[in-house]
């Protein structure tokens, strides 16, 4: 991958500190539990007036058996393979270890430009230490504290040296639809993500849990560029011990605010519980556009209108779903998952759909015509128009002589009428009543 630049070393040297430092936020979760970054986790940095794109790894161990060691291995090759230059991150403290020697030697063999640096050197007598690190074959040792941003001018300035594009020509694609896969636990959200892909982008496992940040990839399709963010498992505040799954549910919640639209997996083998209806008033309530994936839809038992079934149960116990389109999917057969896009897509363009007032204002006339609003108090409720006040989330005032006079109840008949003239799949659109005299 063009001007890529991979964060890559054994577990808890600093990696994702240093990354935070590099792209000046605090994107990736850092802790001081060993092997906190499982998958890659991208983001756009710039020095110098060159860009490029910034990709944090986890912890390298090459020859665990450990599940999630051999998985963040398999990562690790991948993100050598994609990047123009890799950032080895080693540590003052610890000094060379056996893994540093097996990781010099596998970017030694792969040929790709790196970056030597030595991290947690805070002091000038720690700056003495790292003489010893020449011996890694890799040439000069760029001393740094991530955590303090010492010296770590001069090693970006060698970063951005050996990048194929020096000068700000680069320009990441901006992408158009952020599409956010959000869930409970173990619902298949990261096979969803490899699925859509077409590659193993994303560590898989059959334990709970396993994802614990947020994780944006960028692909296309049908020409439209999507940001695909594959998330920690939501699950509820009260069952959230540790320091990690506590910063990772606070991600969560903040990629949920950041998405255009949602992919809401459920788990066809579980009921559809209250977590799940919790992301769905919170997507609506942030005005997200919506598509319910029921997936591992390949173990279910079926007979003709079993899906029919499943999703008219699932919307007599939330009314919201009414307008939300469900599919029944599997990720791991890949079956309906490019109707799955194609849904997405839809709803991300009537996300930002424009009705033209005099297309409203002939609905608002032919809705109270059907059924006028009730009186408030002595007061006849009449509105006046309607006019489109937003897009992408679509909003709608309409003007009365009495907003208080509109409840709940007319609201909601509004909202029906409209979205049989007007669609609007997937969307959560807001009304709003104002004083018009």
């Amino acid at each position: 991958m063009k001007n890529t630049v991979a964060i890559l070393g054994r577990p808890n040297v600093g990696k994702s500190t240093l990354f935070n430092r590099i792209i000046r936020k605090r994107d990736a979760i850092v802790d001081d539990q060993p092997g906190v970054t499982r998958d890659r986790k991208y983001a756009s940095a710039e020095w110098a007036g060159a860009e490029f794109t910034l990709m944090d790894t986890g912890g390298f161990i090459p020859n665990s058996d450990d599940i999630f060691e051999s998985a963040i291995r398999q990562q690790v090759q991948y993100a050598i393979h994609e990047s123009a230059v890799v950032i080895f991150v080693t540590d003052v403290v610890s000094g060379i270890t056996s893994l540093d020697e097996e990781i010099a030697s596998l970017l030694l063999k792969s040929g790709v430009p790196v970056i030597l640096t030595v991290n947690k050197v805070d002091n000038a007598e720690r700056r003495e230490a790292i003489s010893e690190f020449y011996r890694l074959g890799l040439g000069d040792p760029y001393p740094v504290s991530a955590i303090s941003g010492r010296e770590v001018g001069d090693f970006l300035d060698a970063v951005v040296a050996l990048l194929p594009t020096k000068t700000g020509s680069f320009t990441e694609p901006v992408a158009q639809m952020q599409l956010a896969i959000l869930g409970r636990p173990n619902v298949g959200k990261s096979s969803l993500v490899n699925a859509i892909l077409g590659q193993e982008k994303l560590i898989v496992t059959e334990i709970a849990g396993t994802t614990r940040d947020s994780i944006d990839t960028l692909f296309c399709y049908k020409k439209e560029e999507i940001v695909l963010i594959d998330t920690a498992g939501l699950r509820k505040r009260a069952r959230v011990k540790e320091n990690i799954e506590y910063f990772s549910t606070v991600r969560t919640a903040h990629v949920l605010r950041r998405c255009d639209v949602a992919v809401v997996l459920i788990d066809a083998t579980r009921s559809f519980a209250d977590q799940d209806k919790k992301v769905i008033a919170d997507l609506i309530e942030n005005r997200k556009g919506i598509v319910i994936g029921v997936n591992k839809w390949d173990l279910m038992d079926k007979e003709t209108n079993t899906a029919r079934e499943i999703e008219l149960e699932m919307k007599r116990s939330f009314r919201e779903l009414a307008y939300i389109p469900v599919l029944f999917i599997s990720a791991k057969t890949k079956q309906r998952l490019l109707r799955l896009l194609d849904v997405t897509l839809s709803v991300f363009n009537e996300r930002k759909r424009k009705i033209k007032t005099s297309e409203l204002n002939q609905f608002l006339q032919d809705a109270v015509a059907k059924n006028h609003p009730p009186a408030y108090g002595t007061k006849y409720i009449k509105i006046n128009y309607v006019a489109q006040t937003r897009v992408a989330p679509p909003v709608f005032t309409f003007f009365c002589n009495e907003p208080r006079g509109i409840k709940k109840e007319y609201k909601n008949y509004l909202e029906n009428q409209f979205r049989m003239r007007f669609g609007f799949l997937g969307v959560p659109i807001g009304f709003r009543f104002r004083r018009k005299n």
